[in-house]
């Protein structure tokens, strides 16, 4: 792939950020992600790709926009996978809470699982910790890992974990070790990107989410060096079924290389709402301002970027 794409991709996430942050604490999830998505892919369309959707907002007749197999870019340059979750968040943005993302990963073609629409249960960790975990271990016996690695007793390792139900009784056993635990409503991408940075105080992400944004998650991971592993979770006669048409195997532990393979891949998120890594859309006047993380797998560059956007000279978020 081309490095200038590191920096296309930068200005489609900024977009659908600035346009779902005007649905900020209104409660409308559904305009909030609408307005993402249209802006995402309004930018996408002039970047200088030939990209194929293998992950977006559903199949063809589910979403309008940013569909499996649509095609994206202005028809030139290299053919890649992209991965797209205009709004990682739509809950957040609409209940004004934390960590809700604008994201998109790239790879070159046929380098990015096509992950059903589905859940996966997953551990993720940042670089220090990157081959001390595995999925199938007891759990004691992974936080034990995580903490020799990053040189820290266990009541002093942060887990996250979605606030689930299902998740209680893994809850629980946390608690028992004396590990600290933050709980996030939604959001598991930017709680698994959060492992890799020591000022997010986050030293693994823990338990089941949707199965696409483990893929979007791997992408940042293998450019940071990190690591996260995944089994999917169907929980229908329907999905087991849809596994078996695309080949996977529901009982096989999802590495690195079966969810992102190649030596390179790319992934920009821009802040929405303010998190621990990245802070929120802020606007003011004629101006919104952005704060994006991009990252590159082969030059193992990352780069925080903070934007200032007139909304006079670029009302509808392109220019050419």
């Amino acid at each position: 792939m081309e490095r200038s794409l590191s920096m296309e991709i930068v200005r489609v996430t900024e977009a659908a950020a600035l346009a779902s942050a005007r649905w900020m604490g209104r409660g409308l999830k559904n305009e909030a992600d609408d307005a993402a998505t249209s802006a995402m892919r309004d930018v996408l369309d002039t970047v200088p790709m030939k990209g194929t959707v293998v992950i977006g907002e559903g199949e063809m007749d589910e979403a309008p926009m940013l569909y499996i197999g649509e095609k994206l870019g202005n028809g030139y340059g290299p053919r890649v996978d992209v991965a797209v979750d205009p709004l990682e968040g739509t809950s957040i943005v609409a209940s004004g809470g934390s960590n809700a993302l604008a994201v998109i990963a790239i790879a070159d073609k046929g380098n990015l699982l096509h992950a059903p629409d589905m859940y996966m249960d997953k551990i993720a960790v940042g670089p220090e910790a990157a081959g001390c975990v595995d999925i199938e271990a007891p759990l004691y016996d992974n936080l034990k890992a995580v903490a020799k690695a990053k040189n820290k007793d266990l009541d002093d390792l942060v887990v996250t974990i979605l606030n689930r139900k299902k998740h209680q009784a893994r809850i629980e056993e946390l608690r028992s070790y004396g590990v600290r635990i933050k709980v996030i409503e939604n959001g598991d991408v930017a709680g698994a990107i959060n492992t890799a940075f020591d000022n997010t105080g986050v030293d693994m992400l823990l338990g089941e989410g949707g199965a696409p944004e483990g893929v979007l998650a791997a992408v940042a991971l293998k450019c940071l060096g990190g690591e996260i592993q995944g089994k999917l979770a169907p929980k229908k006669e329907e999905e087991i079924k849809r596994c078996a048409e695309m080949g996977i195997d529901i009982n096989k532990v999802l590495r690195m290389d079966d969810l992102v393979s190649g030596d390179d891949a790319i992934f920009a998120a821009t802040g929405v709402t303010d998190g621990e890594l990245l802070k929120g859309v802020q606007f003011k006047g004629s101006f919104g301002t952005t704060e994006t993380i991009v990252l590159r797998a082969k030059s193992g560059t990352v780069r925080f970027v903070k934007g200032q956007h007139s909304l006079i000279k670029k009302p509808n978020l392109v220019i050419s």
